[in-house]
């Protein structure tokens, strides 16, 4: 059997072992979320020997060639020892800027990091608050002064409870940045861009559509946000002002009862389009679905799930 090595422990563990569950098992804390290989919450450096990594492209080339894997895609074969993800050493520290409820469940959260982070709208990143962490959209643009994340806060949770305490100038740390589904390519600018959201999935289509804009989009763009109440639909000014501003953009807010009504708007597109999906997995199916039927290619349909986290 071979033997771990992690935390200052050495323990015996069966070959083909799962490294998070084995790490688990023996009381290291290490967070997760997925165990997909997507949100990139359990990330921890490979110091000796080789684990059997089953998604090595998941991660890119130079974080593999520091020796960074994660821990939910990797079996223990061999004897290794690994370093969990220490965010006071590997993560970039963050200051709390700004702090906005404009819902009683939605966080509104701009953060400073200590140095500036290449990004682009859409992409992914892991806040760490002390030992709790978990993955966000981005929803600011690069050349913003700040890191915008919305938090979605109506379920309990680790991280949910301690956002709920946070106060400006609070520090926080950020992890792995990664690039999600979701983009924006100038390629599409004479396209009509779909861009559907459910609750926080408006985050980065708040980026993207922004965007989009700034760079001369010339097709129609429309987008439709989906919230349990009115009071949820937490950007319809700051929507309404930009479809104000921009005769091609139309913003539609939806509550489940009236949304069939408002996918029926949809009934007639274009096969050029480009749909961007985001939200809760029940919503962007119901959203592709449609938009199939509607005569969208399913390879110009891109989504990025909100799945439950641990």
């Amino acid at each position: 059997m071979p033997e771990l090595r992690a935390g200052g422990r050495h323990w015996e563990v069966a070959a083909g072992s799962n490294l998070l569950d084995a790490l688990r098992a023996e009381g290291i804390a290490i967070p997760y979320s997925c165990r997909a290989g997507s949100c990139h919450a359990c990330l921890v450096r490979c110091s000796g020997g080789e684990l059997l990594d089953e998604r090595p492209e998941a991660l890119d080339a130079a974080r593999r060639a520091e020796g960074w894997r994660l821990a939910c895609q990797c079996r223990v074969v061999e004897d290794c020892a690994v370093e969990v993800f220490d965010p006071l050493r590997d993560g970039l520290p963050a200051t709390v800027a700004e702090l906005h409820w404009p819902a009683a469940d939605v966080l509104r959260l701009r953060l400073q990091p200590r140095r500036p982070l290449r990004y682009r709208a859409g992409q992914h990143l892991v806040l760490w608050l002390g030992e709790v962490a978990r993955p966000y959209s981005v929803a600011s643009l690069p050349d913003e002064p700040w890191l915008e994340f919305h938090i979605a806060c109506q379920a309990p949770g680790a991280f949910c409870d301690a956002a709920r305490n946070l106060r400006v100038g609070d520090e926080l740390h950020l992890g792995e940045l990664r690039g999600g589904t979701l983009h924006y390519d100038p390629e599409w600018q004479e396209r009509p861009l779909l861009l559907l959201a459910s609750g926080t999935g408006l985050a980065p289509l708040w980026g993207i559509l922004r965007q989009a804009l700034a760079e001369g989009h010339e097709g129609p763009i429309r987008l439709l946000h989906l919230a349990r109440t009115p009071a949820e639909h937490y950007l319809a000014a700051e929507l309404a002002a930009l479809a104000a501003a921009h005769p091609d953009l139309q913003a539609s807010l939806a509550l489940p009862a009236d949304l069939d009504a408002h996918l029926a708007q949809f009934r007639l597109v274009s096969r050029r389009s480009i749909a961007l999906l985001c939200g809760q997995p029940a919503s962007v199916e119901r959203f592709a679905r449609h938009l199939y039927l509607a005569g969208v290619p399913r390879g110009q349909t891109l989504a990025d799930l909100f799945l439950s986290h641990a």
